[in-house]
């Protein structure tokens, strides 16, 4: 799943408030969770095209048995309609995992999911955010693991993955494992990411390219060999003292280092901000990325926004973001959203 630094969208349907409980009776749980978002959008670029995306299309089943009073079993499974920003006749499955739950001791599931980094990330951005951290690698996998534990004030977790069915970037014989730790006291948030990951596995990416003069669209495939060690460290806070207003900081670190080539890095640091007035939610980020490399221009990035709730869990929303890399003009949204 590909992922933004700035504003990270999670749903989590183990515990999302908006699910709708289909089943509670005898200790058995069943809630029902989803969302859906379509958007028209001009991506940040040279020449790009105003687009409309499909870009949530998902629903889920999260069931549940008591096994007694702390401690309970059950499994996730989700459907998604919607691949690479377009609802294209392809559905496919998304998380699908069995889960133990315990009252005191946190949360195991073990299955297709996301792991600990998908969880990173600040800020309220719909459509344009930060690509630069990880080499835009998924956090998650077919074959992963997750534990997370809770207490109101101190949280933790981990997540493991291996791949071999060879699907990803982390390859048969690569490893991936990512850990979080958190606190929370006052107004305040603070948590610390951390993931290594071994890449031994191949990709393939489709990039569109739109000739100027004739408007063709040109689709090219890339394909990429990784053998390489790669690490993230994430260090983020949160204040939430003020009413209405939220204020976020976060701080990236990555780092690549091929077993031939040469070694880079990228150090980038984000800021963003949240006012609720009404009905209507205002937000902003800034983000400058610094890389070590010269054939990797440094650069900054932003995004503004607004949101308007028509309806519980249903926002219609437009927004503006730029970078000041060569060649770029600013792009621009609108679209709405609805979870339940």
């Amino acid at each position: 799943m590909k992922k933004t630094l700035v504003a990270l969208s999670v749903l989590m349907a183990a515990t999302s408030a908006q699910a709708i409980e289909l089943y509670n009776q005898d200790g058995v749980t069943v809630n029902m969770t989803g969302d859906v978002e379509v958007r028209y959008k001009k991506a940040i670029g040279n020449d790009q095209t105003t687009k409309q995306e499909i870009d949530d299309a998902d629903f889920g089943f999260d069931t549940r048995y008591a096994v007694n009073d702390d401690l309970q079993v059950g499994a996730f499974l989700e459907f998604s309609g919607d691949n690479s920003d377009r609802a294209n006749d392809k559905t496919s499955v998304g998380n699908v995992y069995v889960g133990f739950y315990h009252t005191t001791v946190g949360s195991l599931k073990i299955g297709k999911l996301d792991t600990q980094l998908d969880d990173a990330g600040i800020g309220s951005d719909y459509l344009f955010g930060v690509s630069s951290f990880f080499e835009d690698q998924g956090f998650g996998g077919e074959e992963a693991v997750r534990y997370d534990y809770d207490n109101g004030s101190f949280y933790a977790g981990l997540g493991l993955i291996q791949d071999k069915h060879d699907a990803q970037a982390i390859g048969k014989d690569g490893n991936y494992f990512d850990a979080k730790l958190g606190y929370r006291v006052a107004d305040f948030d603070f948590t610390a990411f951390y993931g290594a990951a071994e890449l031994k596995g191949t990709t393939t990416k489709d990039t569109e390219t739109v000739d100027a003069t004739t408007k063709v669209v040109t689709v090219t495939r890339a394909t990429t060999t990784y053998d390489a060690d790669q690490s993230l460290l994430a260090l983020e806070a949160r204040y939430a003292g003020f009413e209405n207003l939220n204020l976020e900081v976060g701080y990236y670190k990555t780092e690549l280092k091929p077993k031939s080539g040469t070694k880079s890095d990228t150090d980038t640091v984000a800021i963003a901000a949240d006012y609720t007035w009404n009905k209507t939610t205002f937000a902003g980020g800034f983000a400058k990325i610094d890389n070590s490399v010269a054939s990797k221009e440094d650069y900054n990035e932003w995004f503004l926004n607004a949101g308007y709730a028509l309806a519980p869990n249903t926002t219609v929303y437009v927004e503006v973001g730029d970078n000041d890399k060569k060649n770029t003009d600013v792009g621009y949204g609108v679209g709405i959203k609805a979870t339940f």
